[in-house]
């Protein structure tokens, strides 16, 4: 078998989607498997998804992105004080998972978060971005790193070129051989598998939400996907719930550092 490059979307906590994901796609040593971020915040697993993708990483090339879901987890890890901002938005159910997580295991994660990438170009030039960036230049000359992981107007500003039919996309695109993102669900959009606009590529299936977990493999173009995501936890709220975490969130706080 050819080696394969998957890129895959937002996990979002779903640990279980995860591996029925990676079990259907048949990953090999050969492969390689870029992670567009998001990892935490959502369902219930989020930091058995950090443990999970530090074993993985062992069996093949495994390249791990910084969504903005994963800045407020690092900054939480570090600190013991979490942003009030990532209490409301799934924030509750990640600090909720890390409860029996002993000190040694937290300490390999603290260093994963730390060596997350802003983006990646590969030797095609093909860039790998949770959100976007602004710069008509480019990635490399990007005015504000946090753009890496919270930009939302390259899929904005794209899906509107295409709505008036215009035979290109945002010039920042014609940069890039392809560009992939997550980020901001296709749910939005209306669909539930990856969409692609131009040379853009949006790969968050909305698996925090009501949607599958996907892969997409850059050669082929195939698509992977696990069952809807919260048919795994049919007792959780995903990212609709963060506010429901206020209980368990007004304990921890009594133990945060002051």
């Amino acid at each position: 078998m050819l080696p394969r490059t998957f890129v895959i979307g937002d996990i979002h906590g779903g640990l279980l989607a995860l591996k029925q994901l990676l079990h259907k796609v048949g990953i090999q040593p050969s492969d390689t498997l870029i992670f567009i971020g998001d990892y935490v915040d959502g369902w219930s697993q989020s930091a058995g998804v950090i443990s999970y993708l530090l074993q993985l990483r062992s069996s093949c090339h495994c390249i791990f992105l910084r969504g903005n879901h994963d800045a407020y987890c690092e900054q939480w890890l570090e600190t013991g004080i979490p942003e009030a901002n990532w209490l409301k938005n799934g924030g509750g159910t990640t600090i909720n998972s890390y409860q029996q997580v002993p000190e040694d295991i937290r300490h390999l994660h603290r260093q994963f978060f730390r060596e997350l990438l802003n983006f990646y170009v590969d030797n095609e030039n093909r860039l790998f971005v949770h959100a976007g960036f602004i710069s008509k230049s480019g990635v490399r000359h990007e005015p504000d790193y946090k753009n890496f992981y919270w930009d939302r107007t390259l899929w904005q500003q794209t899906l509107q070129h295409k709505a008036a039919k215009g035979e290109q996309g945002p010039a920042r695109l014609g940069l890039y051989k392809s560009v992939y993102i997550g980020h901001t669900p296709t749910l939005n959009s209306g669909s539930t598998v990856p969409v692609q606009a131009y040379n853009l590529w949006n790969v968050d299936t909305g698996a925090g939400y009501t949607g599958p977990l996907s892969a997409l493999e850059i050669h082929t173009e195939a698509v992977y996907q696990s069952d809807i995501v919260r048919w795994f936890y049919p007792n959780e709220t995903g990212r609709n719930g963060g506010a429901q975490a206020a209980p368990i969130i007004h304990q921890l706080f009594k133990r945060l550092p002051q």
